[in-house]
C-alpha cells in the first residue's frame, strides 16, 4: 500500500484491504522506509512526534506472534496522554485494540554516539509505568514481521503514570538495570487477575531494550534520533490482551513504581 493507504487505515481504524494478504512480502527495511512516508505525511499535517515505542522486546511472546526481533514506531502528541495514576484513553478509530504494561523512559538528552548503557543512564531523566495501546490493521493479528513495522509498529495510544527521577532510584547504569529487572507488574481488568510479568521479560530488562532500540534507530536511513524530551516505551511485560470500550484495568507494579489506572471511552 502506498503511505497516504496506510495513514487512511490508521485514521479510519478499518482492516487493510484483503489483497494486501496475498502481496509479496517486503523486507522490514523496505517497511520502515513505508512507516517513515507516514511519519512524515501526519507531520505534515500537523502532528508532533515525541517520542517512539519499541514493539516485540517480550520473547516470551515472540512464538504466539511469529515476531522474532524487536520493531519501533512513532508515539505522536495526539497519541500520548499523561496522568498521575489514572487516565481516561479513548479507543475510537482503533483496529483490534490490545492493551499493554510497559516501562516508560523520559529523555533528558539524546544519547551520546554510540552511546553505551552509562551513556544511556547519563541520558535519562525520568521512569514511569505506562498503558500501551497497540492495534492491527490485519485480521486475527496475523501479520508478518514487515506488516508491523509498515502498520506503523502497531502504536495506537499511550498513557504515561507517576513518573520517578531516573537519579533517585540508581546512580548508574548496572544498578538501573538489575532495579527494572526485578519490577514486576500484576494485570487486572474490572479487579480480577489478568495476567502476571516481570521486567527481565523484555530484553533482560527495559534498559537493555533502549539499548537495542537506540542502536537499531541510528542504522535506519532517514530515522529522526532521538531528542531531550522524547518518551519511549519499552515494550510489554505481559501478553496484549483485547481491550474495549467501557473496561477499566489496572497494572500494579512492584516499587518503586505505581499503579496505573485506564479506563477506555
Amino acid at each position: 500500500m502506498t503511505p497516504q493507504a496506510l495513514l487512511h487505515h490508521i485514521d479510519t481504524g478499518n482492516l487493510w484491504p484483503v489483497a494486501v494478504e496475498s502481496a509479496p512480502p517486503v523486507d522490514v527495511a523496505h517497511a520502515y522506509q513505508k512507516a517513515l512516508q507516514v511519519r512524515s505525511l501526519r507531520m505534515a499535517r500537523g502532528e508532533k512526534p515525541v517520542g517512539f515505542k519499541i514493539g516485540f522486546t517480550n520473547r516470551t511472546i515472540w512464538p504466539r506472534y511469529q515476531v522474532f526481533a524487536p520493531i519501533w514506531g512513532t508515539v505522536w502528541d495526539t497519541t500520548l496522554t499523561h496522568c498521575d495514576g489514572q487516565g481516561m484513553v479513548s479507543l475510537a478509530c482503533t483496529c483490534q485494540p490490545r492493551l499493554e504494561p510497559e516501562l516508560v523512559f523520559g529523555m533528558r538528552t539524546t544519547p551520546a554516539p554510540q552511546a553505551s548503557l552509562d551513556d544511556l543512564f547519563d541520558a535519562l531523566d525520568w521512569i514511569a509505568p505506562g498503558f500501551e495501546v497497540v492495534q492491527s490493521h490485519l485480521p486475527d493479528w496475523k501479520f508478518t514481521a514487515p506488516d508491523t513495522v509498515a502498520d506503523s509498529g502497531l502504536h495506537a495510544r499511550l498513557l504515561v503514570g507517576t513518573k520517578v527521577p531516573v537519579a533517585a532510584l540508581a546512580h548508574d547504569a548496572a544498578s538501573l538495570h538489575a532495579l527494572l529487572a526485578g519490577v514486576q507488574v500484576q494485570l487486572m481488568q474490572n479487579g480480577s487477575g489478568v495476567d502476571q510479568g516481570v521486567g527481565s521479560n523484555v530484553l533482560d530488562s527495559p534498559l537493555h531494550a533502549l539499548h537495542h532500540f537506540v542502536t537499531e534507530l541510528r542504522q535506519c536511513p532517514g530515522a529522526p534520533d532521538l531528542r531531550p524530551g522524547d518518551v519511549v516505551t519499552t515494550g510489554t511485560l505481559t501478553d496484549a490482551w483485547p481491550v474495549h470500550a467501557g473496561e477499566s484495568w489496572q497494572a500494579d507494579f512492584s516499587a518503586p513504581l505505581q499503579s496505573l489506572h485506564i479506563r477506555f471511552g
